[in-house]
């Protein structure tokens, strides 16, 4: 089966005997209720079918503290399942049941929670133009036998040969409108929007995610429909628990019939124009940004930019992961740019276009950064540009640079500056940043670097494919003059990276809290955060001043603030002009501590990790869930350098856990290890 170009809304996929393209995510059209992307906290993390446990996991550790504004999440309502798992399984509605793929009800309103809890908003995609094409049972148990009969509908509730033009009633004419609106997309039941029954039953559903939470929707195929039928749709929803009308944004996939800019009046618009425009640039050459505004893409005040969706990196129309680093310089761009609300994508890996994300039996199992997914959203550049972002607020973009084909400059008006090479090698010019004169610190690299800005000038060497962007927030003034004085201002600072092993319970985090302003000078209030990736190793990277010594402390804090404190001594470190890196044990005094690394052989099929476990608080204490995760890094041999007491005699095992968390210990009986009064000790083993 072939289509026309600009027809298809979503990827082509395989339907019955041929291709079923089952494509973008869309939500309701509301014509009040805009996202504005002048304000700080309009940034939309697309965390593209993650389950509800792990987009909550998200929301509280990564999105909130970040100052992500939303997230958009997968279709909730249950599905088509079958046993090859498709992901374009869940733009098949088998019922407006929220046990889904991803989750049960109660897990789904549990994550909306906690995603309010972190000062994040919940959009989901709204799959309202049509139902499942396949027949089968769904991932509640909902059996469908015929496609015009299900839970919810009835076939006098979809459009049929009164309504299609076409005898077989399937869209093959991409300049008809009637067909594209009342013709079915693939084969898939499309609804009869015009009829107030339907419309009132996908309010309905919508207003029953209301209810628990969600802030707006993503309507999926909304060319499909009428913008006079969403609207009418609209009419119905009731306003979110915070009082305000659900935002809504559109796709509307490439083609002139309908255009983007007709569904303007029933809420904004994905720019399909936008993401293409900079595949072009970045793969290409990024001085053609600078008439980016005049390219043709949508409206600001209208539209919802993107560098990539699961559609486009699927089908070459967008950028992908695989584009590496000039794909993350893609998505650095669009936060840096005053146009429309930003999303960035997180999904997986993919080796072929209809593969599903990692899952059990069809459901998909917690997201696991490390192995198959790929959370652009936690990349240190792209947090530290959401920061940027907020930080420049309505300010324009002024400066422009063009320093080369692939080396580019600006300014969002005096509130912040970012400069982007594209290009394969270091570059270094001197731009006009607008700025006032001090020393900022490069959010790209987490302040590892820092910027000086004297006369309104910075002289730059940007890494190749990389940027270097900072902002008017905290950073040193000059008190006479910011004169570059020869020396390699980047140098003033190094990174402290901090690695604590500490086990916690839900909802409680560690920081690293010390005697210098750059670990809050002892305000826990300003302490910072480390990540739980390697959980139960919290890590961070620190940007502190080079040749200082310093005393530090790690400490937790509960989901009420409560603050408990390491009981031993204060910690201290000392830097030179080199990165430092430093390995701790909670509550482990480092006098007392020394570090063992961890090596076994082990052989693992694909989304199994291997983990090291033993009878000490620092392995563990034997429970499984605290368990060491190792390093994949010199596969087949496992690694990591783990924070114990000295002078201590323990035992240890490993083990391995799959993808939904089964746990295998090894065979034999258990290892044993006793450290010194040193450093540096090392096991090395071979799976049993």
């Amino acid at each position: 089966m072939t289509f026309r170009p600009g027809a298809l809304s979503r990827t082509t996929r395989a339907l019955a005997v041929g291709a079923l393209a089952l494509a973008g995510v869309t939500a309701l059209p509301a014509a009040t209720a805009h996202a504005d992307a002048t304000t700080s906290g309009d940034v939309i993390a697309n965390l593209w079918e993650w389950n509800w446990d792990s987009v909550a996991a998200e929301c509280t550790d990564v999105l909130g503290p970040n100052g992500y504004g939303a997230v958009q999440v997968a279709p909730p309502a249950e599905s088509l399942k079958q046993s090859s798992y498709y992901w374009w399984d869940v733009y098949q509605p088998y019922s407006y049941n929220l046990n889904s793929r991803f989750g049960t009800a109660s897990e789904f309103a549990a994550m909306v929670s906690a995603c309010h809890t972190a000062g994040v908003k919940v959009y989901t995609d709204a799959v309202i133009n049509h139902t499942a094409a396949q027949t089968g049972t769904g991932y509640n148990g909902t059996t469908i036998t015929n496609k015009y009969d299900t839970p919810d509908w009835d076939a006098g509730d979809y459009h049929q040969s009164d309504d299609c033009s076409d005898s077989d009633l399937i869209i093959d004419d991409w300049s008809n409108l009637t067909e594209i609106q009342n013709c079915e997309l693939l084969g898939l039941p499309d609804l009869e929007t015009e009829n107030d029954s339907v419309r009132s039953g996908i309010a309905g559903f919508l207003n029953k995610q209301l209810a628990l939470g969600v802030d707006g929707f993503r309507v999926d195929a909304a060319k499909h429909i009428p913008t006079a039928d969403l609207q009418a749709i609209e009419a119905k929803l009731t306003d979110t628990t915070s009082g305000a009308d659900p935002y809504v944004f559109q796709e509307v996939y490439p083609g002139s019939t309908p255009a983007a800019s007709d569904y303007y009046s029933s809420g904004d618009v994905l720019d399909f124009t936008y993401a293409s425009k900079l595949k072009s640039a970045f793969q290409g050459n990024v001085s053609d940004l600078e008439s980016l505004s005049s390219s043709g893409i949508l409206t600001p005040a209208n539209s919802v930019s993107f560098v990539t969706n699961h559609d486009t990196e699927r089908n070459g129309l967008h950028m992908s992961y695989k584009d590496g680093d000039s794909y993350k310089l893609a998505n650095i761009f669009q936060l840096a740019y005053k146009w429309s609300t930003p999303t960035i994508y997180a999904g997986w890996e993919f080796a072929q276009s209809d593969q599903a994300p990692p899952n059990s039996a069809g459901f998909v199992t917690d997201t696991d950064c490390s192995n198959g997914w790929y959370c652009l959203d936690r990349d240190t550049a792209v947090t530290g540009m959401v920061k940027w972002h907020n930080a420049v607020g309505s300010e324009s973009v002024s400066n422009w640079s063009t320093k080369s084909s692939s080396v580019i400059g600006f300014s969002r008006g005096t509130a912040g500056y970012i400069a982007i090479n594209n290009g394969s090698s270091a570059a270094t010019y001197t731009f006009a940043t607008g700025m006032a004169d001090g020393t900022y610190t490069n959010v790209i690299d987490n302040g590892a670097t820092t910027v000086t800005v004297s006369g309104g000038s910075a002289t730059l060497t940007i890494p190749a494919k990389s940027a270097i962007a900072f902002y008017d927030g905290e950073f040193t003034p000059c008190t006479t003059s910011c004169e570059d004085d020869g020396d390699d201002d980047s140098t003033s600072t190094v990174t402290a990276t901090f690695n604590e092993y500490a086990s916690t319970t839900s909802g409680t985090n560690v920081y690293v809290v010390g005697s210098i302003s750059a670990l809050g000078s002892w305000d826990t209030s300003k302490a910072v955060q480390l990540s739980s990736t390697g959980y139960p190793i919290w890590s961070g990277a620190v940007s502190v001043p080079i040749n200082t010594s310093f005393e530090f402390k790690y400490i937790k804090k509960d989901s009420s603030g409560n603050v408990t404190w390491e009981s031993n001594a204060n910690r201290t470190a000392a830097t030179t002009t080199s990165a430092l890196s430093v390995n701790s044990s909670w509550n482990v005094a480092t006098a007392n501590s020394t570090d063992v690394t961890f090596n076994v052989t082990a052989t693992t099929d694909w989304g199994t990790n291997v983990y090291v476990v033993g009878s000490i608080a620092s392995l563990g204490s034997w429970d499984t869930s605290a368990a060491i995760p190792l390093s994949s890094a010199s596969y087949p041999t496992w690694s990591k350098l783990v924070i114990v007491p000295k002078s201590t005699a323990f035992t240890y095992k490993y083990i391995k856990k799959d993808s939904s968390g089964n746990v295998t210990w090894e065979s034999g009986t258990n290892r044993s290890y006793t450290t010194g009064s040193s450093s540096g000790y090392t096991a090395s083993d071979t799976w049993k």
